[in-house]
């Protein structure tokens, strides 16, 4: 289905500063709005419930699996995240452009639902920098650490299958670069007859 609203997901391994950006994009462009995935994991820092995620137990959980509840789903770091259908279609549907942060599981999964989704993926220049940004952070023990750069192995793998590549080795220029696929999406031929559907008509672009 052809919806008025733009769908970009964003996957990075963790480190790769995939949050960072996307709450800059979100600060500088309101017509963005987030998804929020609903998780099994506890709230790390200042995260709120209903902001970052819906923090959720796992028998809340199981319920949404059991009722289709969720576009996908995924084990990550021994925990389960998900994200619901009906808030990804209710704002797609009502001509809003949606960005969501997920891993590459689910953002193929996805693809495979959302077919005019826009895959991001986002890698950091290099391993010695994304093992630094990980310390730096300091949330997760030095054994979370190197299990999360195992994972990152197998995740950037995945980034051949994604639309767009952004590595962020400056910040500033990663936000550019997605800011740029951002507005390149809403100046497709389909996206511009829908904003701009009186000056189609009056060029008889009908």
């Amino acid at each position: 289905m052809d919806y008025p609203g733009n769908l970009f997901v964003v996957a990075a391994p963790s480190g790769a500063g995939k949050s960072s950006l996307v709450k800059a994009l979100l600060e500088l462009d309101s017509h963005v709005q987030p998804s929020v995935s609903h998780t099994t994991r506890g709230p790390r820092g200042q995260e709120k419930h209903g902001r970052e995620y819906f923090f959720v137990s796992d028998a809340e959980f199981d319920q949404m699996v059991l009722g289709d509840g969720f576009v996908e789903w995924a084990h990550v770091h021994g925990r389960r995240y998900g994200t619901s259908k009906r808030m990804i279609e209710d704002r797609i549907a009502h001509g809003q452009d949606v960005i969501l942060e997920i891993d590459w599981q689910g953002a193929l999964q996805i693809k495979r639902i959302f077919t005019n989704a826009v895959l991001v993926f986002i890698l950091p220049p290099s391993w010695d920098e994304l093992r630094s940004r990980l310390e730096r952070r300091g949330e997760d023990a030095p054994e979370v650490i190197e299990t999360r750069l195992a994972n990152a192995a197998t995740e950037m793998a995945q980034a051949k299958e994604f639309d767009f590549v952004i590595i962020n080795e400056l910040f500033e220029r990663a936000l550019f670069d997605l800011k740029a696929i951002v507005h390149s999406q809403r100046l497709k031929y389909v996206s511009q007859r829908r904003a701009r559907a009186e000056t189609f008509t009056a060029l008889g672009l009908t």
